[in-house]
């Protein structure tokens, strides 16, 4: 079990301070980046650090306007969350990563991977929506977020966590991811979710040429095959892995499967 240990960056030049979870050690392999999603923080991927091997280095951010990381008043498009990747990039001395994304997390992932291929050695998608404003229920959960105010209402935060379709999860393992959902600003929720939904999505998964893995749990509530299909019609190199079972959030409901599946996704690529 690998030990996780917490840092702030400081990116500097007008971007955020941002924490990140760190694990393992650095090898001749490029390391993972693990990129959250919506209302989350580093802490969703906590089971997984801890579940890879030592010899395998890798990172946990927290993006701006969650978790810990600094609030600015405005920069919740995709696009600048992406740009707040490559900058962590530069701080971190990474010159190539593999890009984890979980859940929305993987919308910026996959920016970074078609517009910074210099920088991606390999991009692992699990349960990202391909698309984002066909989705059933979407009208209504905007309407929602436009309505909060600070301080978010918790039952809604926990509704939204455990509206994801886990099963088997520790109970205090939610409580943190809610307690997590608490800490961004209504605001943020609003501005996020306008930034998903305004994006063309479609455009972000063009110009992706590094090996991709996409994981699909079968049980997801929010996300069907044939979402899943559009992300790998358009990668050429992506492969597709399905947790029989599981919901929207596979990281949550077997961390220790998907620490094995990144083992070796890392371990076949080339170079």
């Amino acid at each position: 079990m690998a030990v996780v240990a917490v840092h702030r960056a400081v990116l500097g030049g007008g971007r955020p301070t941002l924490p990140y979870a760190e694990a393992g050690r650095p090898g001749d392999r490029p390391p993972l980046v693990l990129v959250h999603g919506y209302a989350d923080s580093w802490w969703t991927f906590e089971p997984v650090l801890r579940a890879l091997p030592s010899a395998l280095h890798a990172y946990a951010p927290t993006q701006r306007g969650h978790g810990d990381a600094d609030k600015p008043a405005e920069g919740y498009l995709p696009e600048d969350f992406a740009d707040d990747l490559v900058a962590l990039l530069d701080h971190l001395g990474v010159e190539r990563a593999v890009l984890v994304g979980g859940s929305s997390g993987g919308v910026q992932a996959r920016i970074v991977a078609g517009r910074r291929p210099d920088r991606i050695a390999g991009l692992v998608l699990l349960g990202v929506p391909a698309l984002l404003a066909d989705k059933p229920g979407v009208t209504g959960f905007r309407e929602a977020v436009r309505a909060l105010e600070d301080p978010v209402d918790r039952d809604f935060a926990d509704g939204f966590v455990r509206g994801l379709g886990v099963a088997g999860v520790a109970p205090g393992f939610l409580e943190t991811m809610v307690g997590e959902s608490l800490k961004v600003p209504a605001r943020v929720w609003r501005e996020t979710l306008r930034g998903l939904l305004e994006t063309d999505l479609a455009a972000t998964l063009t110009g992706i040429l590094v090996p991709t893995l996409v994981v699909w749990g079968d049980r997801d509530p929010l996300l069907t095959r044939s979402d899943q299909q559009v992300i790998l019609d358009a990668i050429p190199d992506s492969r597709f892995l399905v947790h029989e079972g599981a919901g929207h959030v596979v990281y949550w409901e077997d961390p220790e499967r998907v620490a094995r599946e990144l083992v070796a996704f890392t371990a076949a690529l080339r170079g």
